[in-house]
């Protein structure tokens, strides 16, 4: 059965690392998933006074598309220390209405993106923190922290390093398993 990965880039800019290593892991994913980029760009900032019975349309368009995904996967750069307001603004739209969170229950995994050495460790914290919250079933081992990003792709985006792509290519074979062993509510 193949399983249906929503991929979230926590990066708007055009010609992002994070855009360029999710069409890499894409292109590296086993036969059983499927990953698929659910852009976060066009989202309104979450106002709860903008949720009652007639949320934006940008909102419930969002929230529709994530809830019959199989799994999540996050990859995100790190601003001042943290995720991207972009993202966190996803977070918060797919979290509500109260209780009906579309995250919820799903099983997630996180890469973080840098072209610094730490590999964007705070953001892959942080973002592990919000996702807990979420009750995002968040692969724990392999961590995929990505420093040095821009030498690990050329101007393509196509990986130079024989040793990155294995660790890839484990990362999503490790993650294959999980979404199998903590399948989305109503999966299995």
């Amino acid at each position: 059965m193949t399983r249906t990965v929503g991929v979230f880039v926590g990066s708007l800019r055009s010609g992002a690392h994070t855009r360029k290593v999710a069409r890499v892991l894409a292109e590296l994913a086993p036969g059983n998933l499927s990953l698929e980029v659910v852009e976060i760009g066009q989202l309104p900032l979450y106002n709860p006074d903008f949720d009652g019975a007639d949320p934006p349309a940008a909102w419930t368009a969002f929230r529709e598309r994530v809830k019959p995904l199989d799994a999540l996967l996050f990859v995100t750069p790190e601003y001042n220390r943290s995720i991207p307001s972009a993202l966190k603004n996803a977070l918060d739209v797919g979290s509500r209405p109260a209780k009906q969170g579309a995250w919820d229950g799903k099983p997630g995994a996180v890469v973080s993106v840098s072209p610094g050495a730490l590999g964007a460790f705070g953001a892959h914290h942080h973002l592990r923190q919000v996702l807990a919250h979420l009750n995002v079933a968040t692969l724990a081992q392999p961590e995929i922290y990505l420093g040095g990003v821009a030498d690990l792709l050329d101007e393509s985006g196509a990986l130079t390093k024989d040793s990155t792509r294995a660790l890839l290519t484990r990362f999503l074979a490790t993650f294959a398993v999980w979404i199998e062993r903590n399948p989305a509510p109503g999966r299995s």
